[in-house]
């Protein structure tokens, strides 16, 4: 592979991706930013399916565009750090396995990083699932009232924001702040991006770039990822202060007011009264943003139940979280990500 041929460095964590890893390769084989100035590098996480076969498929179909490494500490900052010193582009665009990308979406990423004043631009990503409980939750993951104001995922517009879906870098950015820091089982993106902002560099966000994320499609594996989610906001905040928004901990701060006015409740019975009002205007809130997402009665009903569900997991989560920065772990945060 010639060096000075690739200004485009797709680096792309992956594990146990088989149910999705074919078509997120097939919509990057139809992008129209000319192939031969790309390389893709996958990072496996020691996948115990299919997913490491495949893309050998793929590989030797397109020798010259893709590799695969090994990432034995599995989680993605990991993955990140080892494909973005193995990349030899100009650019690093961060992709997810999760998703499938419009055909325009690295091309558009290079333009605005080549033509305005940004270090990471990112587009809007549409939730998408399997299955009739699939689209519910890509519907409640869409909802301003699932998730607060996050633009990426609720249309947001154009402009410089404080973080976007994974990214397209100027490659200049882990060699000035370093890469990804490999304390975080979650929330890297997050802590990128503050790092990005807090030394002066600019996110921005671009409509025009579009993305295909598809979602969990259980209840089970929704609450899930809630409750990890969750701890690992309070763990980030933790570790890198300032890298997580208030909106992160909305959820906490609701399971903690139900569960305080609930115990106060003995003490004196307004706590229980407040306790009922509040109930009564999250009901109100659930049922109206319940009815406007839903498309059918039995869609409006599940929502009723998603809502609730995915907002008490997140809020329990960081409860769990809270406890878990006493034991000795999370105690000491000297940490300085490595320059790459």
């Amino acid at each position: 592979m010639d060096k000075q041929k690739i200004t485009v460095s797709v680096v792309m964590p992956v594990y146990n991706e088989e149910r999705y890893i074919v078509k997120c390769v097939d919509s990057l084989l139809e992008q129209d930013y000319p192939r031969e100035n790309m390389e893709w590098i996958f990072v496996d996480g020691m996948s115990k399916d299919k997913t490491v076969a495949i893309l050998d498929e793929y590989r030797e179909k397109y020798p010259e565009l893709i590799r695969v490494y090994e990432n034995p500490n599995k989680i993605v900052p990991y993955a990140m750090n080892i494909g973005i010193r193995e990349a030899k582009g100009e650019y690093i665009v961060r992709l997810d396995a999760h998703a499938d990308y419009a055909r325009d979406y690295i091309s558009r990423c290079i333009q605005l990083l080549e033509t305005i004043d940004a270090d990471n631009v990112g587009g809007v990503a549409e939730t998408k699932a399997h299955g009739f409980m699939g689209n519910a939750i890509a519907k409640m993951l869409s909802s301003k009232f699932g998730v607060g104001n996050s633009q990426f995922r609720i249309n947001g517009e154009s402009g410089y924001v404080d973080t976007v879906p994974f990214g397209a870098f100027k490659r200049d950015v882990f060699r000035k702040w370093g890469g990804y820091d490999e304390r975080l089982v979650r929330n890297q993106d997050n802590e990128m991006n503050f790092r990005i902002r807090k030394n002066g560099g600019k996110i921005y966000l671009s409509q025009d770039i579009k993305l295909s994320y598809y979602c969990r499609d259980s209840v089970k594996g929704i609450a899930q990822m809630a409750l990890k989610n969750g701890m690992w906001n309070v763990i980030t905040m933790k570790l890198c202060p300032g890298s997580m928004g208030l909106r992160h901990f909305i959820p906490l701060l609701f399971v903690l007011s139900v569960g305080g006015l609930a115990l106060l409740g003995f003490v004196h019975c307004i706590f229980w009264l407040l306790l009922a009002l509040e109930l009564l205007l999250y009901g109100t809130l659930d049922v109206y943003f319940s009815a406007k997402c839903g498309s059918s009665f039995k869609e409006k009903l599940t929502l009723c139940m998603l809502f609730p569900v995915f907002h008490a997991a997140y809020g329990w989560g960081s409860v769990r979280g809270i406890f878990k920065l006493c034991t000795k772990e999370y105690r000491d945060n000297s940490y300085s990500a490595p320059k790459i």
